[in-house]
């Protein structure tokens, strides 16, 4: 059978039950942008497409079985029970099948299906995981870090000109996304960083390799290829088609959890598990590179998830997926590298109810690594009341009477001291419609020499009311502002002046992406 028509008869005879050697009441396919992977009711079978990228060359049939069986032996060296065998693909009367004696026209990986609510990405999602659970997957990777392979050859996949080859070859690949995913500035930014880390460090990258941290390690530790079960980690489906890749720094490898954990809105597991690796591994020279490979594994995942989008095969739901996923990743490459640079900084928002002060302040929080605080939420704390349990009053009663809206402002003041006494950046996302309001945390800040900037946030009136509108239909906001309310609010704030501190005046009529470049190119220019 030609290779060029094998495609369409294996995703079609590969439907039927009967073509497994396991018993199976369904069949689901999976695809990524180099694997088909079919899910019967206990086992995966998993076939790579005869692609080739340059950096994985799937083309022929004697390439992919030979991938087929390097998989095989990685991935048992932390997935032991779990990958069975490499079985053969073969013709039969009935279409292709993984049972008979027809001839064999592909091989795939035959491994036990793991729960996929105990996978750590949707454990995550779900706030169903603990910082012990966290340890447990990262004494594990410490452990097999301290057992892999190491020897002159591998050492030299950590030295300065390799890791410059890498980049290259990112940065080229990732070309054609700057009309999608990967925004020209965004691209710059990232650049720029590596090259300055990469050819002031050397001698950091030389002591690595010196130090023993070279290694045969996973290189492909996200969370979705985690699942834990009956307290032990499974770490499953590493690199096998590049030695490249799997050749690394051990900090490059346990990056990729970080930034994932990152990427997912925790970063309060990200640095417990770095905590935690550094006490299992004794390297606590870590902290000087983990930043630098973070941004590389958000690159290359931002790069990975791009590649999707030139794939037809892949349904339009899941191409859609992949591209928020993939501006989410490169934005947060870039918000590592940025945050780099940034002095400890005490950010207020600044504006009226529905402007989008709390999309802006989460993405900044998500991007710059910080620590942020909704007045919202903690009114509602401090009442007692559930966060999204709307609470109708009149303007300026009740919940949110003088002497409340006081007790919430002193609580984020709080907060925000906390945060500062640890020389941690913050931002407190609250009206703050007042000078005196905004005066309370300036002087916090010059207490703790901290920078001070006030978000002066606008939006259109007619997008602000319309976002009103559509969050009281939706009824599940935090936020208890209504359309009634905003020309109160509006006639009693007071804007923000130069006296007052730094100001960044922003517009979030064009969404959170435009608003944040130009934040960035304010707060960051030369």
């Amino acid at each position: 059978m030609p290779e060029s028509a094998m495609t369409p008869y294996i995703l079609e005879s590969l439907r039927n039950p009967a073509a497994y050697p396991v018993q199976t009441r369904a069949v689901e396919l999976v695809q990524t942008h180099i694997s088909w992977l079919f899910l019967t009711d206990t086992h995966v079978f998993k076939l790579k497409k005869p692609v080739n990228f340059g950096f994985l060359d799937f083309s022929t049939l004697d390439r992919r079985r030979f991938y087929c069986y390097e998989e095989l032996r990685l991935n048992r060296r932390l997935c032991p029970d779990i990958y069975e065998q490499v079985i053969e693909l073969r013709e039969t009367d009935a279409g292709a099948a993984f049972v008979g004696n027809g001839k064999v026209i592909e091989y795939a990986v035959m491994m036990k299906r793991l729960p996929a609510d105990r996978m750590l990405d949707r454990l995550v999602d779900s706030g169903r995981i603990s910082v012990e659970e966290i340890q447990i997957i990262v004494f594990e990777i410490s452990r097999f870090h301290s057992n892999a392979a190491t020897s002159p050859h591998i050492s030299q996949f950590g030295s300065l000109e390799q890791i410059q080859y890498n980049w290259r070859e990112n940065f080229e690949q990732a070309l054609p996304f700057q009309t999608t995913t990967l925004p020209l500035d965004v691209f710059e930014t990232i650049r720029s960083y590596v090259e300055t880390f990469t050819t002031s460090h050397s001698a950091l990258f030389a002591e690595r390799i010196n130090n023993g941290y070279i290694r045969e390690c996973d290189g492909d530790i996200h969370l979705g290829n985690i699942c834990l079960l009956n307290n032990a980690a499974y770490i499953f489906d590493c690199i096998e088609f590049n030695e490249r890749f799997r050749y690394s720094d051990t900090a490059a490898d346990i990056a990729f959890l970080l930034m994932d954990l990152d990427f997912h809105s925790r970063s309060d597991l990200a640095d417990a598990a770095l905590t935690a690796y550094i006490t299992a591994s004794g390297d606590s020279s870590i902290a000087k590179v983990i930043t630098f490979y973070k941004v590389y594994r958000a690159f290359v995942r931002g790069k990975v998830e791009s590649m999707q989008l030139q794939d037809a095969g892949i349904a339009h739901k899941a191409r859609a997926a992949a591209e928020r996923n993939a501006i989410r990743y490169f934005r947060l490459a870039q918000g590592y590298c940025l945050r780099s640079v940034l002095p400890p900084t005490l950010f207020i928002t600044s504006g009226t109810m529905g402007c989008g002060k709390s999309t802006l302040a989460g993405q900044l929080a998500f991007e710059l690594g910080l620590a942020t605080f909704n007045s919202d939420t903690i009114r509602k704390q401090l009442a007692g009341v559930p966060p999204e349990t709307a609470v109708k009053t009149t303007f300026g009663a009740g919940l949110y009477s003088k002497e409340m809206s006081q007790r919430t402002y002193r609580k984020l003041e709080q907060l925000a001291d906390n945060e500062l006494a640890s020389r941690h950046s913050t931002v407190i996302d609250a009206g703050f419609g007042t000078r005196d309001e905004r005066a309370e945390f300036a002087r916090l800040a010059a207490s703790r020499g901290a920078e001070f900037i006030i978000l002066f946030v606008q939006c259109h009136p007619d997008e602000q009311r319309q976002r009103l509108r559509e969050r009281s239909s939706h009824g599940d906001s935090v936020s208890d502002g209504r359309v009634e309310l905003l020309d109160q609010q509006t006639k009693l704030f007071e804007p923000p002046d130069v006296s007052e501190g730094r100001i960044i005046s922003i517009s979030t009529n064009e969404g959170a992406e435009f608003t944040l470049k130009s934040i960035y190119a304010k707060l960051f220019r030369s």
